[in-house]
């Protein structure tokens, strides 16, 4: 019997979803300021079919992406209603851990839009300032190069948490981040900053694999959660995209999605959920797989 950390699923594309409205540069912040409610429901319904961490919707509320729209003195605000969302959440559920997401700054899969490490991380501060006393860990998403997974691992570390770090591999290509570099060129900022656990996230469940048989050898714990988006479109990295230009997959069924995580459990992986698009009826289904092959979810 192994023990494996179940992670929630989407939650960005849930919140959108359920809320019915038009999407916006502002993802899913913009539900959580139209509708904060929804929030809740969303950590509630991932903990009801098996969950054990609740992911903060935290992911874009960040002061360089808040700017655009004159928002930035939204930051602390709206990070106290996600957490307090997740928070209740668990609470509320009797057990489970929350993580802070942290994810890219400016714009997801653009590392070449991210400042350096340096002035990334100083720019980071701020959020990990907010999460850290209220929060189990902390979960860097979707780092896409070596240099903007390095900030956000630089910044992390001060908050005295465990961390998560998250990467994205290509579609094509689960060996390499979307920067081009080898997945394998994070082995010295793991030997570094020491993460409590490597992931890959926010790629095809078809690319996964590959990069796992590379992150194993990085001597942490390691495991992954993938997206149901066909592919990232050419209009989704423009400047300031809105999610209608990704396609969402109709083939992922929870029982496809399921196949493709209990493979990564037999690499040895510990720690899996689902990323965008893949909802509580994916969680649920993992959730029973994984119980009916024996293993323990914690």
């Amino acid at each position: 019997m192994t023990e494996i950390t179940l992670l929630d699923g989407s939650i960005g594309q849930e919140l959108v979803k359920r809320s019915g409205d038009r999407a916006t540069p502002l993802w899913s912040t913009q539900v959580m300021i139209d509708h904060p409610e929804i929030v809740r429901e969303v950590h509630d319904a991932y903990f009801a079919v098996g969950a054990t961490v609740a992911s903060t919707n935290t992911y874009a509320v960040l002061r360089d992406r808040l700017l655009r729209v004159e928002l930035q003195h939204e930051v602390a605000r709206l990070t106290d209603v996600a957490v307090r969302a997740a928070v209740a959440a668990r609470d509320a559920h009797g057990s489970g851990r929350v993580a802070g997401a942290i994810g890219p700054l400016v714009q997801s899969y653009r590392p070449d839009l991210c400042p350096p490490a340096i002035k990334a991380a100083a720019l980071y501060a701020e959020n990990v300032a907010l999460l850290k006393d209220r929060v189990d860990l902390i979960l860097l998403e979707t780092m896409a190069s070596v240099d903007q997974a390095r900030g956000g691992l630089m910044a992390a570390k001060a908050s005295g948490l465990p961390v998560w770090l998250g990467v994205t591999v290509m579609d094509e290509d689960g060996t390499r981040l979307r920067s081009g570099e080898g997945l394998g060129d994070l082995a010295g900022l793991v030997v570094e900053f020491a993460p409590e656990a490597v992931l890959i996230n926010c790629t095809r469940p078809e690319s996964v694999a590959a990069g796992l048989e590379i992150v194993r050898h990085f001597g942490r714990p390691f495991g992954a959660y993938a997206n149901g988006f066909s592919c990232i479109s050419a209009g989704f990295l423009t400047t300031a995209p809105t999610v209608d230009a990704l396609e969402q997959r109709t083939d992922l069924t929870p029982a496809a999605y399921a196949e493709f995580v209990m493979g990564w459990v037999d690499q040895g992986a510990s720690i899996v959920g689902g990323c965008c698009e893949v909802g509580p009826d994916h969680i649920a289904e993992l959730a029973r797989r994984l119980c009916a092959a024996g293993h323990e979810i914690v």
